[in-house]
């Protein structure tokens, strides 16, 4: 009756653990669209944004103060920059990153 004990004890810590990795593995979108925000030159220079599928849309006042390189390393899997709109792939997370967006906007 021991050994059972032990058993149901590496289980439930075996879980806690598992729970945890998957706590830190999961992205805090309100951060990372804030950190968008940001790169993007802050909400006063956002115009519109849109998503389709996985690219991330968004018609900006002043395309010069977007900050390429570190929406790159937010996740960005590519920018196309047309006029005054950028296109921004960023896969899955599109569309969450969008709805944060939505509401901080």
């Amino acid at each position: 009756m021991n050994t059972w004990l032990q058993y149901i004890l590496i289980i439930i810590a075996l879980i806690l653990i598992s729970l945890v990795i998957v706590k830190l593995m999961r992205k805090d979108f309100h951060i990372e669209a804030n950190k968008l925000i940001g790169y993007l030159g802050g909400k006063d220079n956002i115009i519109n944004a849109e998503c389709n599928m996985s690219r991330f849309k968004v018609i900006l006042k002043d395309i010069t103060l977007v900050d390429k390189e570190a929406i790159e390393k937010l996740g960005a899997k590519g920018i196309v920059e047309i006029d005054n709109q950028l296109k921004i792939i960023f896969g899955k997370d599109a569309k969450q990153l969008k709805r944060y967006i939505d509401d901080l906007l």
